[in-house]
């Protein structure tokens, strides 16, 4: 059997980005590292998509032709994912039987877990262990299940761009594969994705998902409120929240946008918090050894030592490339930097031994 290149192709807020991995005989289940051969990325206009939605096809499309002529992606088949708002997970106890049946009877066994119906939505199931029930073998795990419009939204973009999606992923079991490959996937581990308006948290133990929360706040929002608050341009408020950070002393010309960035960041620190509390007080005796952030949010001078603070957790930033070789024509140079926002792309490759 030869080596297997996968696409992972990451449709954020503020960039697309695309990530060729290649495995080697074999496949991505094998232990030996598999190999970086390209990653490249376009950054896209504000709206362009919103809470992890395309909003505008044209942009997109548009943004995506440029990234595989960029990148010079050799193939168009990709692995998209999914992970926002409209996107429900739940942890879900089901009588064993193939993996097959379970697909089928999903619609007929969670509708009433759902906030929507089951004909609205793609619904698929991850076991995480097999248990003795009462009744027999049980299997414990997590269902996944997101808005039919949500994912043909982004579907719609990736065809218009003469691309094929072979498989779609939940963002966070992505950021699982590509960053509990090393040393984390020993460890129980809270995974924290802070895009430009969605921020994923992720518990993983020993590299298996154990929770997963989608909250409603990134970093476009403390730039938004920077923005509102001295009245200026959105990229001259990106600009100032990276110089002014979280948490540090400023002069009185800052005090106002220090205080706009500070408002938005409690209360994102605070909802990471409170999901790793939740977490612990549902496993006693598990609780958390480290957190790893990712994303384009996770950059915020003094985000990580915030969060450290607050949980009361080492917080490492996440490196998907840990453990990867890379492809003697890739510049490694023009990686540096990138590590953290490339963890998605990498991870979505990784998909294919899901």
């Amino acid at each position: 059997m030869g080596s297997t290149r996968v696409i992972g192709l990451d449709i954020g807020t503020t960039a697309v980005r695309a990530a060729q991995v290649e495995f080697g005989s074999g496949g991505a289940r094998r232990r030996a590292p598999a190999t970086l051969v390209r990653f490249h990325q376009v950054p896209l206009p504000l709206g362009a998509v919103r809470d992890g939605e395309v909003a505008d096809h044209r942009v997109v499309t548009s943004a995506l032709r440029q990234l595989w002529t960029e990148g010079k992606f050799d193939s168009r088949d990709v692995v998209i994912g999914v992970g926002n708002q409209r996107v429900v997970v739940r942890e879900l106890d089901l009588p064993w039987m193939p993996s097959a049946q379970i697909k089928a009877s999903l619609p007929y066994q969670v509708q009433e877990l759902l906030p929507m119906s089951t004909d609205e939505a793609l619904l698929d199931y991850f076991a995480t262990e097999e248990r003795e029930g009462p009744t027999g073998r049980m299997l414990h795990g997590m269902l996944v299940a997101a808005q039919k419009e949500t994912v043909n939204a982004n579907l719609l973009a990736v065809e218009g761009a003469g691309l094929r999606a072979v498989m779609v992923d939940l963002n966070a079991f992505a950021l699982i594969r590509a960053l509990t490959r090393a040393e984390l996937g020993q460890r129980t581990v809270g995974l924290v994705d802070i895009g430009a308006r969605v921020t994923n948290v992720v518990v993983a133990a020993q590299g298996v998902p154990r929770l997963v929360r989608t909250l409603p706040l990134g970093g476009q929002h403390i730039t938004d409120a920077v923005a509102s608050a001295l009245g200026i341009a959105a990229a001259e408020a990106e600009a100032l929240k990276r110089e002014i950070g979280v948490g540090f002393a400023v002069g009185p010309e800052h005090e106002a946008a220090a205080e706009a960035i500070g408002g938005v960041a409690r209360s994102l620190i605070e909802a990471i918090r409170n999901t790793f509390v939740y977490y612990s007080g549902n496993n006693p005796g598990m609780g958390l050894d480290v957190a790893a952030m990712t994303g384009g949010g996770s950059h915020l001078p003094g985000l990580g030592q915030y969060l450290s603070s607050a949980s009361r957790l080492p917080i490492v930033l996440g490196a998907a490339v840990e453990g990867l070789r890379f492809s003697k024509s890739l510049d490694r140079g023009a990686l540096v930097g990138l590590e953290s926002i490339m963890a998605l792309s990498i991870g979505l490759a990784y998909g294919v031994a899901a």
